[in-house]
């Protein structure tokens, strides 16, 4: 049974009984990213995420995570470019004590300087190793060419700069004026009984304002086609090629997931099968869509050796054309909606997954998809409706190339790219 409900607070509910796990979970969504953040403080989102953990007024960052270790639970949380999570997982009988912590980290989080001061020092190894991961970093150089001069292209670590430069009460400045109930929805999952985790949670936030927060989401445009290659001494070039794509609130979403499956989204995929099993020209290749609220990319990354980077662009070339202009069997799309479907309710067997599907859920679009609906739309999908979704996004003159590599294979990359796509 799922009951939800808005808060006189301004926050937002959502509670799903399970009377028969023995575990329970419980996730708080914060509207606050870092499309939210200017330039000199790129990266606060993701810096007040961790400043969650260095302790409050009555527990210190060893207490927090003794609390939970001591009774065999999990709590972490992780930071987008359109919101922040912070979530926890015990037994159901210490769901209430994981509720207490949860909601002191939210509220009453110190941000001493000298905490701050120390965490500017992991978090800029955090960013170094990002920097460091070539396979990872690739995306965010695509996402700051895409969106360049707008936040939703910053990188949700934050830069060297920022992070260095941002100081103590700009952080809490920050902190103050979005984690605020309106700001939030929070959802539970689990054998508890709603009626008392509505009263719980609603004596924790009563004494925190019933404000709104204004987090400045003006819409981003998409760049024109681009080229950004990232000089780099690396073992294998990182290529990613790209359009814009949709929103999450396109109807076309559930035929863009049918697509992406059936393209590159998994091992029996077209470019998989091809690129890999059949030419054996990379060892990772996939494609994969990002949907935000008002925008969208569409992407296909591999990591491939120098020698293979021209007849990679060839047979991408000629499968994407291949897709575009015969497009996909019925058997194939049957296929697809069985793998969806079946994803789909196996994940329904974890409480983190309830959880955070119903979170999500109310966090974009202000109500709980049922899950059989999104399944009809899914095995709603047919062949055409691939084609037509596919030739309007796919077409050649849209794709940008971002690439990271040394300098003399970039070359071959950027050559390649034009012989292909202008």
């Amino acid at each position: 049974m799922i009951n939800c409900w808005n808060l006189e607070s301004k926050a937002k509910l959502v509670v799903e009984e399970i009377p028969y796990l023995k575990s329970a979970a419980i996730g708080v969504y914060i509207r606050v990213g870092s499309r939210n953040e200017n330039t000199d403080i790129a990266g606060a989102s993701h810096f007040i995420e961790h400043m969650l953990f260095k302790g409050t007024q009555k527990r210190s960052a060893r207490e927090i995570a003794e609390s939970f270790e001591s009774i065999g639970g999990q709590l972490n949380a992780f930071t987008s470019k359109e919101y922040t999570c912070v979530y926890a997982r015990t037994l159901d009988e210490n769901i209430y004590m994981a509720i207490d912590i949860l909601f002191d980290m939210l509220f009453n989080s110190q941000f001493r300087v000298r905490d701050v001061t120390t965490e500017k020092e992991v978090v800029i190894e955090e960013i170094n190793m990002y920097e460091d991961t070539p396979d990872d970093l690739i995306h965010d150089v695509f996402a700051r060419s895409l969106w360049e001069g707008h936040p939703m292209g910053s990188p949700i670590l934050g830069t060297l700069e920022s992070v260095s430069s941002f100081s103590s009460q700009d952080i809490y400045d920050f902190y103050k004026s979005r984690y605020i109930p309106a700001n939030m929805v929070i959802s539970v999952a689990g054998n508890v009984e709603s009626s008392k985790i509505k009263d719980t949670i609603e004596k924790y936030l009563d004494n925190h304002g019933r404000g709104e927060s204004e987090c400045g989401n003006f819409e981003p445009l998409a760049n024109k086609t681009f080229i950004k290659l990232l000089d780099k001494k690396t073992e294998q070039v990182q290529i990613c090629l790209g359009v814009p794509g949709i929103s999450y609130h396109d109807p076309h979403r559930y035929t863009q997931n049918v697509m992406n499956s059936i393209l590159g989204g998994g091992m029996s995929s077209r470019l998989f099968q091809t690129i890999r099993e059949e030419h054996g020209l990379a060892y990772s290749i996939y494609s994969y869509p990002s949907n935000y609220s008002d925008t969208g990319s569409y992407s296909i990354h591999i990591g491939t050796g120098a020698a293979k980077i021209s007849k990679f662009f060839e047979v991408l070339y000629i499968e994407l054309n291949k897709f575009i202009n015969e497009g996909v069997s019925q058997e194939e799309v049957l296929r697809t909606q069985q793998l969806i479907k079946a994803s789909m309710y196996m994940s329904l067997e974890s409480v983190m997954n309830r959880m955070s599907r119903m979170g999500k859920s109310l966090l974009m679009y202000d109500k709980i998809l049922p899950i059989e609906k999104v399944i009809d739309k899914v095995l709603a999908i047919d062949s055409e409706m691939v084609m037509e979704f596919s030739s309007g996004i796919l077409k050649n003159e849209l794709f940008s190339l971002a690439a990271i590599g040394s300098g003399e294979v970039l070359s071959v990359v950027e050559n390649e790219y034009r012989k292909w796509w202008s």
